[in-house]
């Protein structure tokens, strides 16, 4: 913590150039942490510039090595003594030293510190230390400035809000990993030890919540969520835990896996919605992630699920109903089941060129509400704002089928589709189950494609099923070359303005010549 005089002399000298502002509005306007990067960071800066080692300072201050390395990273603010001996090493004064304004060359850096980039971006996610991130700023300031400053510009220009934000940085930190993490698994297996149940084995609801009751001391009372709390599934009251009682058996017994994981992961920071209602930091994002995968790997086991999508895959024709028998088996919604074979296709079956979507149709709204995309960003995905997305798409036409056919509540409809899409190569299998998004109105799909190539042919038998639709689609409408499409809902506006764009070019070449 920066709490010294040294600290408090720096923030004063600060004060010179903003005389309006209040000491503690100054400290919270900056931030400890980045007080620490700034003194960091100058110390490092003139180091450099004298050809200074580590080693030579450490020497020239009687400061360990291991201090001076954790002071240029911004995790320690010295004592005023060592401040003061490291000023007269490197022949500077203390008050430049302690002082917290940069030159004008670093502006960038000063406004960055200032702002609540650091704060917002989760960059240890991805292995990187705020020092290092001010290090590469600091190299090309006005360069890295104004590329951050374009970042935030395309943000506002598409409404980009900071919960948008950070759940965008979730999905690229699963998609680093091929959505498979072998730390949640092992702490799966040790919960099962703990409860002494088989690693392999069904977990009846019964079971999940008597755990919670017994082994954590929580009170689960199922009650009646109403008007603007109608669509919420769950909420945590101190050690209560409400469960909507219009949820499924399925939904239900997701919310209390989800909660054990969280309480075994021992996760303090976090949601007390199951729904979000307000995303408070990064952290909670990812958190949430980890109680929801844990629930996911508790209630679909490894190896149980491995063998029966070997046995699926096997099978010379697609079978709907064995996919929907093994939701049965489980007693798991599409979206968890779907999403479980997200994270063991990479690992087990080589199937990495895969795509997760869900998408919720809301009084005839097709909104694609998540997605993950693991090996390169496949077709289709979401960077079509404001655009229709393909009535092709399997994604959408089973919502559309689903609507027409009476089912029963929480049925489920299941369907494949072979996929080709027009100016591009690429082929996918992808597999799609619809059904009511209780406890709301709406309906929901879920859909797992699987890039068709060597691998996946020798893999997925069935794949040579002909009775499978095969269908020619597009990413949007506006997009979208196919001609006399019954199914277009938008003219293709994208598409024309591209080819006018590429007739203008080709025609100022030919003047050219």
């Amino acid at each position: 913590m920066v709490t010294d005089a040294s600290a408090s002399l720096s923030i004063l000298k600060y004060r010179q150039d903003l005389p309006c502002l209040s000491l503690t509005t100054e400290i919270a306007m900056l931030g400890k942490e980045n007080i620490r990067l700034i003194f960091g960071f100058k110390i490092k800066q003139i180091r450099q510039e004298k050809g200074l080692s580590l080693s030579d300072l450490a020497q020239k201050t009687g400061i360990s090595v291991s201090y001076l390395n954790e002071i240029e990273k911004g995790k320690k603010y010295p004592q005023a003594e060592k401040i003061a001996v490291l000023a007269d090493a490197l022949g500077v004064s203390y008050d430049w030293l302690v002082s917290l304004k940069l030159s004008k060359k670093l502006s960038p850096l000063s406004s960055l510190l200032q702002s609540n980039f650091l704060s917002d971006f989760p960059l240890e996610v991805f292995g990187i230390e705020p020092a290092q991130f001010v290090e590469i700023l600091a190299n090309a300031p006005d360069k890295m400035g104004a590329f951050i400053s374009t970042l935030a510009e395309i943000a506002r220009s598409y409404d980009m809000r900071i919960e948008e934000f950070y759940f965008s940085v979730l999905r690229s930190y699963q998609e680093m990993y091929e959505n498979y993490f072998p730390d949640l698994e092992e702490e799966v297996k040790n919960f099962r030890k703990s409860i002494s149940q088989e690693q392999e084995s069904f977990l009846p609801t019964e079971l999940l919540a008597s755990i919670l009751e017994q082994k954590y001391q929580f009170t689960i009372q199922y009650t009646a969520f109403e008007g603007v709390l109608g669509n919420l599934r769950s909420v945590l009251k101190g050690k209560t835990l409400l469960i909507n009682n219009q949820l499924s058996e399925e939904q239900r017994r997701f919310v209390l896996a989800r909660e054990i994981g969280y309480n075994f992961l021992k996760i303090k920071t976090r949601a007390y919605t199951f729904s979000w209602v307000e995303v408070h930091s990064f952290d909670e994002v990812l958190n949430n992630f980890k109680a929801s995968y844990f629930a996911g790997a508790l209630l679909l086991p490894e190896a149980l699920l491995r063998e029966d999508l070997t046995i699926f895959f096997q099978q010379k024709y697609f079978d709907a109903k064995m996919l929907l028998g093994y939701l049965k088996t489980y007693c798991v919604s599409p979206e968890t089941f779907l999403y479980r074979c997200s994270n063991l296709l990479p690992r087990f079956f080589g199937l990495n060129e895969i795509f997760f979507l869900r998408f919720d149709n809301t009084e005839g709204q097709f909104n694609l509400t998540k997605e993950m995309h693991l090996s390169g960003l496949h077709n289709p995905h979401a960077s079509a704002l404001g655009e229709h997305y393909c009535r092709r798409w399997i994604s959408i036409s089973i919502l559309q089928s689903l609507q027409n056919q009476k089912l029963l509540n929480n049925e489920v409809l299941c369907q494949a589709q072979i996929s080709d899409y027009y100016d591009s190569p690429n082929q996918y299998l992808v597999i799609a189950m619809a059904r009511s998004l209780s406890p709301t109105p709406a309906h929901s799909s879920l859909a797992i494609g699987i890039k068709i190539n060597e691998k996946s042919s020798k893999i997925i038998h069935f794949l040579r099923d002909k009775n499978i639709t095969r269908k020619k689609v597009g990413e949007t409408c506006e997009r979208c070359s196919a001609q006399n499409c019954q199914e277009r809902v938008a003219k293709p506006s994208i598409l024309e303005k591209e080819r006018y764009k590429q007739a203008r070019r080709q025609a100022i070449k030919h003047l050219l010549q």
